[in-house]
């Protein structure tokens, strides 16, 4: 009876509505949920019945409908500033690869959620504890290309040794020739002008040099290099020990023109012996052969100092860090410090529609996905890391309620479909009486 199958396919619509109910549900529900991607049913309709006709031509009636899949859109969602280092969106295609267990299973997944943090190993990690991959950097900060867990907090940066100390200065051309002899006991009476600099040892240790400039006949003048004896191997506390000196000539057009330097070899207490450090007062004209001026000078102004600086450092630790849109990961140290620590990584998929929700914002590939494409952002077909920033829901509400609707009409008329062939039904029992 024709009105059987009406009402088995009224069914088969009232159960595909339903389960379509369930999907816009699962997509509002998730409307909030960082990274989520929507899924909508694709539905097709069942085996029709072919009946042949009085003329001999085939006619088909359908049977109804049922689910073909579940697709997800894999579309992109708004990005959202936080202001948090640990945040990550990707502008883009591609997925943050991480590795831990989801479900009981372990190895490698992918999510679009860069809600991110360091753990108590310094690992930056999910909130669910899973290591973010990326690539580590060797001991200088060059990346290295080795996949693995991304680990910002290691280890401190090493001290570094003072080696080199520069000085940009003018020297008053007005100032009066100290008859006396530089005095390391007495160094503020026996000079003109005095300037500090804070040096480092091997093991990163501060030292305070004192530099006095002298002026002697003419254009010239003495410099002297003097630290606290009591920084120094042998050296006594509070006594001033000098460690280097030179002298400086100037042209009678204020220029530098000669610069000797002599000593600089250093022993800091309990530190790596005979530390060299050089020291440069700008190019010279005649030592150097430079222009004589983009360094120190005498000039008919105060004597000043307008630029020193040392490549020496204490030890430092991670103070905070950034990531650029090639997901390279910079670290600021506590000793001033900017270097690489890593760099993220991004996996593409030639499919990934086809890949499997695990939940916990995370997929894992299959078959269907095809192999992770890996690689840094910002290259080939992956997109770029947004620091600073989450991907929100890429779940149109409004989209959503209406679909809903319709979907609640549908579900409606099914079920008029069953009540209606239920009436002829009762009309063809009445029959009987």
């Amino acid at each position: 009876m024709s009105l059987g199958r009406a009402m088995t396919a009224a069914v088969t619509g009232m159960g595909a509505n339903s389960t379509r109910l369930n999907i816009i549900g699962d997509n509002i529900a998730n409307s909030n949920t960082i990274g989520f991607k929507r899924s909508r049913g694709n539905f097709g309709d069942l085996v029709s019945q072919t009946l042949i006709g009085a003329t001999a031509t085939f006619s088909q009636v359908g049977s109804g409908v049922r689910l073909i899949d579940v697709q997800q859109i894999h579309s992109q969602g708004a990005l959202s500033y936080t202001g948090l280092d640990t945040d990550m969106a990707i502008s883009g295609s591609g997925y943050f690869m991480v590795n831990g267990t989801v479900n009981g299973q372990t190895g490698n997944f992918y999510t679009r959620a860069g809600q991110f943090h360091l753990d108590e190993n310094g690992f930056l990690v999910t909130p669910e504890k899973m290591r973010i991959q990326g690539y580590g950097v060797t001991a200088d900060g060059q990346v290295n290309g080795s996949l693995g867990d991304i680990n910002l907090t290691a280890s401190n940066i090493p001290p570094l040794a003072t080696e080199n100390v520069s000085f940009t200065a003018n020297l008053d051309s007005e100032d009066a020739v100290v008859a006396a002899a530089f005095d390391p006991t007495d160094p503020y009476n026996t000079s003109n002008f005095a300037t500090a600099i804070t040096v480092y040892d091997s093991l990163g240790n501060a030292h305070q040099l004192d530099i006095f400039f002298k002026k002697t006949a003419g254009n010239n003048w003495e410099w002297h290099g003097l630290i606290d004896g009591g920084d120094l191997t042998g050296g006594t506390a509070g006594v001033a020990t000098e460690v280097a000196s030179g002298t400086l000539g100037f042209t009678t057009d204020g220029r530098l023109d000669t610069e000797v330097i002599n000593g600089g070899t250093i022993n800091f207490l309990d530190a790596t012996q005979n530390q060299v450090i050089d020291f440069d007062f700008g190019p010279s004209i005649t030592t150097d052969g430079g222009d004589g001026e983009s360094g120190t000078t005498q000039y008919s102004s105060r004597s000043s100092i307008n630029f020193q600086t040392q490549d020496g450092y204490t030890t430092g630790s991670l103070t905070r860090f950034g990531v650029s849109e090639d997901g390279v990961i910079t670290g600021a140290y506590s000793n001033g410090e900017v270097r690489t620590v890593g760099q993220l990584t991004l996996s593409s998929f030639q499919n990934p529609q086809g890949l499997h929700k695990l939940g916990q914002n995370m997929w894992a590939e299959t078959n269907d996905s095809g192999e992770p494409l890996v690689g840094i952002p910002n290259s080939g077909p992956r997109g770029s890391v947004v620091s600073q920033h989450l991907e929100q829901s890429n779940v149109d509400l409004a989209e959503e309620m209406v679909d809903m609707i319709i979907t609640q009409r549908a579900f409606q008329a099914n079920s008029k479909t069953v009540t209606t062939a239920d009436s002829m039904l009762a009309e063809i029992i009445q029959m009987k009486r």
